[in-house]
């Protein structure tokens, strides 16, 4: 049975499927692993490597994936009008597509898969539940996005991170605050510790309060009525009275602090705004806004994708996935995430497929199979 391993060719991408490690696995199972040429390098694997670990490398996406039973992406595959290539066009028929595919952005895609009776599965949907904790690449990913956060406000914050005591003076503690306290931004403020800033964070949900004290920061909380618990652990979109006390407090917060880094998402839903224009305007001269939730939208309202720009003397960053600027950690999480999906869907005695749609996590995942949309999400 043969998997294929395509090269992502969307903007930005650097990730990879597979690593070298998780080729000699797959090879181990009895799989058949083909990897398109140059598939890696952005994440410094070399074809070699791949080579070494039983992999067979082609020249091309046709000729990868042609006869491959099982696709490995790690976004979604491109279709027509997206890119250089129309890649869902040269999937194979009745093929088993695993990646995280987006469906939100990418809804069209549902109908591509349908035509060609391909099974596909959305990592984003695996449920965070003990038995899936090896697959969550929400996690994995955020985990890296949340510490790379910090490496790019320090790389444009003009001061440096921890207290100095020299000869020449005493230079103060840089003070970050992080809004959201999920995976990226606990993250967050473990790595802006470690780089001995002053750390407070704001969230939510009154239960994140014991993991940000934990890390050593101070938490910011407003009080309210309501729960900012959502499903699977996410916080949920709160009501417009706590929204108008929620904004006053973080003006109030972010003035006191050099550096901001945002990281709230509603999954399915345009990113809550948080910072204004009118609080950037209140920010120090020389602050930084790191919104990590741009590609929803963002965070703040004058975060531009893909760019850092500066207005009232504040730098405010909008790189997207911030995980594609650690490549090699990222795709080898990655890598092992998706190792572990497949195995579900794995008879190891029988050498074949066995797609069990009852187990939960795989009906949390599955997006279409049998020519049919199978989500309910995306149903109607």
């Amino acid at each position: 049975m043969k998997i294929a391993i395509p090269k992502e060719r969307r903007v930005g991408e650097t990730r990879v499927a597979a690593s070298p490690d998780t080729v000699k696995k797959l090879v181990g199972m009895g799989f058949d692993v083909i990897v398109e040429k140059e598939a890696g390098i952005a994440a410094s694997i070399p074809d070699k490597q791949y080579q070494e670990a039983g992999a067979t490398i082609m020249k091309d996406f046709s000729s990868t994936v042609s006869q491959a039973k099982i696709i490995l992406k790690v976004q979604s595959p491109l279709h027509k009008g997206e890119g250089e290539l129309d890649e869902i066009s040269l999937l194979p028929r009745e093929a088993v597509l695993i990646g995280m595919l987006s469906p939100y952005s990418n809804r069209e895609q549902l109908n591509y898969y349908i035509k060609s009776n391909i099974t596909s599965f959305s990592l984003e949907f695996v449920p965070r539940i003990t038995r899936a904790q090896s697959m969550d690449v929400l996690s994995s990913q955020t985990n890296l996005a949340g510490y790379r956060a910090v490496i790019e406000a320090a790389h444009v914050f003009d001061r440096a991170f921890p207290m100095m005591m020299t000869a020449a003076g005493t230079i103060a503690p840089a003070r970050v605050l992080v809004l959201g306290a999920g995976v990226a931004g606990l993250q967050a403020i473990a790595t802006a510790r470690r780089l001995g800033a002053v750390v407070s964070a704001f969230d939510v949900r009154a239960a994140a309060k014991e993991q940000v004290e934990s890390l050593g920061a101070t938490f910011v909380f407003v009080e309210a009525d309501e729960s900012g618990e959502g499903s699977g652990g996410y916080a949920k979109e709160m009501s417009e009275d706590y929204k108008k006390r929620q904004s006053a407090r973080i003006k109030e917060e972010i003035t006191k602090n050099d550096i901001v880094i945002t990281t709230a998402l509603i999954p399915g839903k345009q990113a809550p705004l948080l910072i204004t224009e009118d609080m950037i305007q209140a920010m120090k001269p020389g602050s930084v806004v790191v919104d990590m939730a741009i590609e929803a939208g963002g965070n703040c309202s004058l975060t531009e994708l893909g760019k850092v720009k500066e207005k009232y003397g504040v730098k405010i960053v909008g790189y997207p996935q911030l995980a594609t600027r650690v490549p090699r950690d990222s795709s080898a999480l990655y890598a092992r995430n998706v190792l572990n999906f497949l195995s579900l869907l794995y008879d190891k005695e029988g050498k074949t497929l066995k797609l069990e749609l009852e187990d939960e996590i795989l009906q949390a995942a599955v997006l279409t199979h049998g020519g049919k949309i199978i989500h309910p999400q995306f149903q109607s």
